[in-house]
């Protein structure tokens, strides 16, 4: 059985995957993502079109990560998020922008200023880490990367639509746990100034044949790593100029 329908199984019914054999594992980036897209593609029917991306990357010079998201993983204000979508709660605190144009394949790469103009929105977010695997990183990257990037559910708050003035590694972030501060600094993405990830997301996502489209999500890395909460905590968010961002897990 391939990777893929692993991962498709695991999803219908509500199993976890034990260790990959290394015989079933994606041997470089390229198999990781052909893994993601017959996952996504096959998840279409349940979980609704490709609606957003995530991405990343371990440092700012770094080749970026993504993953596709459906359209019933991507949440619009504070969410109670619905029961059984997700094995783990990893929350990771995010900036989300939404686009107002699409960015089709075409023969020049899109560039920053194609980018800048395209966005129309900046948002706090709220990702929450989930894994198909029965304990979170125990796999290799490669292997994690196929399995959509550890996304389970992404939850974005209000538009700061003047969002030129944000500067995300100079923003104050925090992340709140039950009305308790756990983590309170400033910027915190290993990937740096996110507008490089969404550039390279552009190409890479039209390429892919999931190009961004006017109203597609694309939430850039976590800024606080991830913390692992158990069922009923309240998280919340805030960013800089953001609105706050909360959801509730059940």
């Amino acid at each position: 059985m391939e990777y893929s329908e692993l991962l498709l199984g695991a999803r219908k019914n509500g199993h976890c995957l034990q260790q990959l054999q290394a015989s079933r594992a994606p041997q470089n980036v390229e198999d990781a993502y052909a893994v993601q897209d017959r996952v996504a593609n096959a998840l279409i029917s349940s979980l609704g079109s490709i609606q957003g991306w995530k991405v990343g990357a371990p440092t700012p010079d770094s080749e970026p990560f993504c993953a596709p998201l459906h359209q019933k993983t991507i949440f619009s204000g504070n969410t109670k998020l619905p029961a059984g979508l997700c094995r783990f709660y990893g929350i990771e605190a995010e900036i989300v922008y939404i686009f107002g144009a699409s960015l089709p394949l075409r023969s020049t790469p899109w560039t920053e200023q194609d980018i800048r103009k395209s966005i129309i929105s900046a948002h706090a977010a709220i990702e929450i880490f989930d894994t198909r695997f029965c304990k979170p990183g125990s796999q290799s990257g490669l292997t994690h990367l196929a399995d959509q990037g550890n996304h389970g559910a992404l939850i974005y708050g209000a538009p700061l639509t003047d969002w030129q003035r944000l500067v995300p590694v100079d923003e104050p972030v925090r992340l709140i746990l039950n009305g308790k501060t756990v983590i309170d600094h400033v910027g915190g993405n290993s990937a740096g100034d996110p507008m490089r990830l969404l550039v390279w997301l552009a190409n890479h996502a039209a390429k892919r044949g999931f190009p961004i489209q006017a109203g597609t999500v694309v939430t850039t890395g976590s800024m606080t790593g991830t913390e692992f909460v158990s069922a009923g905590t309240v998280a919340e968010v805030q960013i800089g100029p953001l609105a706050q961002v909360s959801v509730t897990l059940p």
